[in-house]
């Protein structure tokens, strides 16, 4: 196994954490309908849901909360965050907005018309959401590789399929193609990285074509760490270095800093384009805020410039992404199957592996991460089926090559002893792995089902 060096902190301030017993979880799931989103905190003992603003700030974020200028304009904590912003990724202009939906809404509203196509490197569900509310289609432009979950020798599962980009070009034209969204690292896949040389190819094709390079670049820092350690050429270049080079053969981004930005809110559009910044502007003023707050308290942009940095720190983001590659071991020994490498946010348990004899229309993916709670009390999420939502044209259910769980772990939250007892949990759990039922829906909502959907076992 790899040798793995201790959590990068000391612990100043603690959380107390109480073991769920067994009729209380049974009563939580039972309650939730089998949903783990709709289960309550208190009743989760090692809570995986997502990374998303359940970071542990630093005692440096925590002084600066204490520095919030509340202004309703011109926020001294807005000057703080650009300046770091331009510094760490080079973008011209910056809107803050209070999560990276938020930036999301903007971006798809104003660059977007009906009957556009929007590329990516696999899909996103509140991305996609947005792209196709303002009516565009979404087409997965992802490496054919990212769809296997067994192919562990391939570093950059992450990268953009140049040939499916150029057929896409070739058949609609680069003129209903607005932009291209690059996820860095790309979540769905399992958290894989794409290589700067793949950034470079996508960028130059693009650009040849009049088509905007746009970055989802939620876990932006985690993919440079990829790239130092991955490929060739960077592995004496530091994270902050990478980053800048990452961005430069962009036009902009959008941001979720309750990721990579280490705080609890927030979030942030880039542009270069100095026309799309002006309509960006008078946007976020419609739905967000001012544009120096865009619906974020000074302390919460403070925070996010502090962020910024540490999560650049080279011990913090190799702890960070070498956490999972421990989980991940200890549930590969045992054969437990998993998405192949290791992503830097989570493990993704490979549910079609996990439960085969589910069929997927039987929801094995939500089957699993509702059983993996009720027997440890650890929550974690469905990434399949029930996320990939259905078909707008047909109705049908977008079926997902991944039919994943993702035990996602939280930043500088929980410490090697928590793997532990997480992997020991769901190592005793596919010894017995038969007795897992499937589900069905009992209620489901139109849009972003995963989120508030019930379910009730078959």
């Amino acid at each position: 196994m790899t040798k793995f060096m201790p959590e990068p902190f000391k612990i100043k301030s603690v959380e107390p954490m109480y073991f769920i017993d067994d009729e209380r979880r049974e009563n939580a799931i039972q309650e939730a309908g089998f949903n783990t989103f709709l289960i309550k905190s208190k009743d989760c003992y090692i809570d995986l849901l997502t990374d998303s603003g359940t970071s542990a700030m630093s005692d440096k974020q925590w002084a600066g909360l204490m520095v919030g200028d509340e202004a309703y304009a011109g926020s001294e904590n807005f000057y703080n965050l650009e300046k770091v912003v331009k510094e760490y990724f080079g973008f011209k202009h910056l809107i803050p907005t209070h999560q990276g939906r938020g930036a999301e809404n903007i971006l798809s509203s104003l660059t977007i018309k009906e009957g556009d196509y929007v590329p990516g490197n696999m899909y996103f569900t509140t991305t996609r959401f947005h792209q196709e509310r303002n009516g565009a289609k979404f087409v997965d432009v992802i490496c054919d590789e990212a769809h296997d979950p067994d192919l562990a020798d391939v570093p950059f599962k992450g990268n953009v399929s140049i040939e499916k980009l150029q057929k896409l070009i070739d058949e609609v034209g680069g003129d209903k193609i607005p932009y291209i969204c690059l996820a860095v690292t790309v979540n769905l896949a399992g958290g894989q990285p794409v290589s700067m040389g793949n950034i470079k190819a996508v960028s130059e094709l693009c650009h040849k074509h009049g088509i905007k390079v746009m970055y989802d670049a939620t876990r932006c820092v985690e993919n440079a760490y990829f790239i130092k350690e991955r490929e060739a050429g960077f592995e004496d270049k530091s994270i902050k270095e990478i980053l800048f080079e990452m961005f430069s053969y962009g036009d902009g981004c959008t941001m979720s800093g309750k990721k990579d930005c280490l705080t609890n809110n927030g979030g942030f559009l880039c542009v270069n384009d100095d026309e799309l910044f002006a309509e960006a502007k008078g946007m976020v003023v419609q739905f967000e805020g001012m544009p120096s707050y865009g619906g974020l308290a000074g302390r919460d942009m403070e925070a996010m410039a502090i962020g910024i940095k540490e999560s650049c720190e080279f011990d913090y983001i190799s702890h960070r992404v070498n956490q999972i590659r421990y989980l991940g071991e200890r549930l590969d020994a045992a054969g437990v199957p998993m998405v192949k490498p290791y992503g830097g946010h989570a493990i993704f348990l490979d549910a079609r592996a996990f439960l085969p004899h589910l069929e997927q229309d039987k929801f094995p993916a939500q089957a699993l991460a509702a059983a993996i709670y009720r027997t440890s009390g650890v929550r974690t999420m469905e990434r399949g089926i029930v996320s990939a939502g259905r078909n707008i044209e047909t109705g049908d259910h977008h079926r997902p090559k991944l039919e994943t769980v993702r035990l996602t772990i939280p930043r500088r939250v929980y410490t090697y002893a928590h793997m532990d007892y997480v992997a020991d949990a769901i190592i005793e759990l596919y010894k017995n792995r038969e007795s897992i039922k499937g589900l069905e829906f009992t209620f489901e909502p139109k849009v972003l089902r995963f989120f508030t959907g019930r379910f009730a076992e078959v």
